[in-house]
């Protein structure tokens, strides 16, 4: 575990909120088989073309309590964690211990995914900053529940950098990036080719096309093999996306900041997160943590070490979160300031 330095009265506080937070999740967690009724409502603000939607989970009864926005990963990943051929409800289960937990949480599809489908503008206009924005609407509408006692956000996967710069746009409680890439996007797909057995004359192609966009320049014609990924519709998206550093962006929070990454990542690596922690500030004005999830895959469950094993997972909902996920993870939230 990496922390950077904090005072001792600093570290002594939230070292005991965070102990009896999680030590109250233990508890209610016991006294709650099959008696626990999270209070769930769907809910939806202007997204332009259509409506986005999304779902808020909390516990019952009536007392202020804090919540979480949580921001799923690239592509088709809905609130829940699932997308076209994958079911494992990675975010749903995160979104129930919470509330569990005593923390409210909102979860959300995307535009153009889920029931927010309908809000997707034309791909040509598509910005990585759109669904930053989108996240800081959705941040202020959770935060204005008179309910709340304060917000923090947990990215997930892409969600890390969404939430990262929604985090520099609005002041969070804390900020928490679980199996977020520590590379700009341009250099983690350069990787992810290189390993994929392309033909030397298509990756050098795909190179080729990776430098012009890293430039903000649109190439267009591509090789037909790398048509559904550099299609010149998609090129505008990849340009603004490719020019964010998520460490730059993450030494720009102000907030107190928490990275978790698991040992049986596939498309994370611990060095992703460790690069990410390595560029907060040093002078201890926010804080920021790295955590270990051993056995930990990317959707957030334990897996043994065996590919198969790891890729089945994927799609499996009858698995649990890996423990030592919420081990890290509620002791946290549970020292943050969350009151406004």
């Amino acid at each position: 575990m990496t922390r950077q330095a904090r005072s001792p009265s600093a570290t002594r506080r939230t070292a005991t909120a965070g102990l009896l937070f999680w030590l109250a999740w233990l508890c209610m967690g016991c006294s709650a088989q099959g008696a626990f009724a999270a209070v769930e409502e769907e809910v939806s603000i202007d997204g332009g073309p259509a409506r986005l939607w999304g779902t808020l989970l909390r516990p019952p009864g009536d007392a202020r309590v804090p919540a979480v926005l949580i921001l799923s990963g690239s592509g088709p990943t809905d609130r829940d964690g699932n997308g076209p051929g994958l079911h494992n409800d990675s975010l749903k289960l995160l979104a129930e211990n919470l509330a569990v937990a005593g923390i409210a949480s909102l979860r959300i599809d995307k535009r153009g995914v889920g029931a927010s489908a309908g809000a997707m503008v034309g791909e040509a206009a598509l910005r990585f900053e759109t669904y930053v924005e989108d996240a800081v609407r959705w941040f202020d509408a959770l935060a204005a529940r008179d309910w709340v006692r304060g917000v923090a956000i947990v990215g997930h996967s892409e969600g890390a950098l969404v939430g990262t710069l929604a985090a520099q746009e609005r002041t969070p409680a804390g900020l928490v990036a679980i199996a977020g890439a520590g590379l700009p996007a341009g250099r983690l797909l350069r990787r992810q080719l290189a390993s994929a057995g392309l033909p030397a004359a298509v990756l050098r192609e795909a190179e080729a096309v990776i430098d012009a966009l890293e430039n903000g320049r649109q190439v267009a014609r591509v090789h037909e093999a790398l048509g559904p990924l550099f299609r010149p519709s998609v090129q505008p998206y990849l340009i603004s996306w490719f020019r964010r550093d998520p460490a730059e962006a993450l030494s720009k929070v102000g907030a107190p900041v928490l990275v978790i990454q698991g040992t049986r990542d596939l498309q994370v690596s611990l060095e992703d997160a460790r690069r990410l922690v390595a560029g907060r500030p040093s002078d201890g004005r926010s804080g920021a943590e790295l955590e270990v999830v051993d056995g930990m895959n990317h959707v957030l469950k334990q897996v043994p070490d065996r590919a198969e094993a790891n890729l089945m997972a994927y799609n499996d909902p009858s698995l649990p979160l890996a423990a030592g996920l919420l081990e890290r993870l509620l002791p946290f939230l549970g020292g943050l300031a969350f009151d406004r």
